[in-house]
């Protein structure tokens, strides 16, 4: 048996650069805000081209920290008396209220689990733990068949049901556990972008985790400049570089966080349907949306969709989606047309 050990941890799916004008020739200005520190197990920056003279950036910090910590309370598998945990934890199938921000995000995640027939799953972290990928230590060793149809009976967006009227959740199965890592991180990027914006601020990048809010223009008062990683393992190169500014954007791969067993590579991307990793071409994905949050949930179900069917999906749904296919031994892109036309 052959084992390859790749780095894990809270590492970003797909890097994302963020070029500025102070890393540029001639560029010395320097960011009136410049903000960076770590939440929800990942690391987070947020830059604002002009800041408003009613406001400090130790005021600023003060309100986007506790603003982070509170999303965190609600939506952290990692914190134990956070809310998702604590429903986590409650083995009631009875109806159980919840807060607004966590309902919001639950629905975005429903809606996009039924857009993709499943392909996106909240419910879908007891096989990720299975396979290794999850909190505990990696066994870098694929599991057998039978423990994965056991674990297949315990997931299942289905299983959980909303009600809008009341903002309550259900759960059909006792044992069911949500796992918002693909979608919380979105949802957090907007939040601290409506904050900003209704504190008068309108020049800003938020990123969390690689997930993107633009808006505006950058300090020399272009649009911001984003270049997505070239999808290789073991170096870091840029594949592409997309100036952007007033949309979201969010990015997911599987070059950087798999296992090698037997000459089998065992991506950390789970098929929610077939309880396996996916093995299709597909190197990473990169979305633009309206908001963060439906960019990253979409990110990850296009993933999992692969190159044809989640290309055909994008296409059909309008959605701006660059795919980057690995076919021998180079690297082909492939954009929706949404995508094409958000550029123009």
């Amino acid at each position: 048996m052959v084992i390859k050990k790749i780095k894990r941890g809270s590492v970003l799916l797909l890097l994302v650069f963020l070029l500025f004008a102070c890393e540029q020739p001639g560029g010395a200005k320097q960011y009136p805000f410049n903000y960076s520190d770590a939440i929800m197990g990942t690391s987070f920056t947020i830059k604002v081209s002009v800041l408003p003279v009613s406001l400090t950036t130790d005021e600023l910090k003060l309100k986007i920290k506790n603003l982070l910590d509170k999303l965190n309370g609600q939506m952290s598998t990692y914190q134990q008396d956070s809310e998702l945990s604590l429903l986590n934890k409650n083995q009631s199938t009875q109806w159980i209220p919840v807060s607004v921000a966590l309902y919001s995000v639950l629905k975005e995640a429903k809606n996009i689990s039924d857009l993709s027939q499943g392909a996106f799953d909240i419910t879908v972290g007891p096989l990720v733990n299975l396979w290794g990928f999850g909190p505990a230590q990696m066994s870098y060793k694929a599991p057998e068949d039978k423990l994965i149809q056991q674990q297949l009976t315990k997931i299942g967006y289905h299983h959980l049901l909303l009600d809008d009227n009341n903002q309550q959740v259900k759960k059909e199965i006792t044992g069911l556990y949500i796992d918002l890592s693909a979608i919380a991180k979105g949802y957090a990027v907007d939040q601290v972008g409506l904050l900003l914006e209704k504190l008068g601020i309108v020049d800003y990048m938020v990123e969390i985790g690689g997930e993107l809010r633009l808006k505006g223009k950058n300090i020399v008062n272009q649009p911001w400049r984003i270049a997505v990683e070239k999808p290789t393992a073991g170096k870091r190169s840029i594949e592409k570089v997309l100036p952007l500014t007033d949309l979201c954007m969010a990015t997911s791969g599987d070059y950087r966080n798999f296992f090698e067993q037997d000459g089998v590579r065992y991506s950390h991307t789970i098929d929610p349907r077939s309880g396996k990793p996916i093995s299709h071409k597909l190197a990473s994905i990169t979305i633009l949306s309206d908001t963060t949050m439906k960019a990253d949930g979409l990110a990850t179900a296009l993933m999992v969709l692969g190159p044809e069917q989640g290309f055909k999906m994008a296409e059909e749904e309008k959605i701006a989606a660059l795919f980057i296919i690995k076919k021998d031994d180079i690297f082909v892109e492939k954009a929706t047309s949404s995508f094409v036309n958000r550029l123009r």
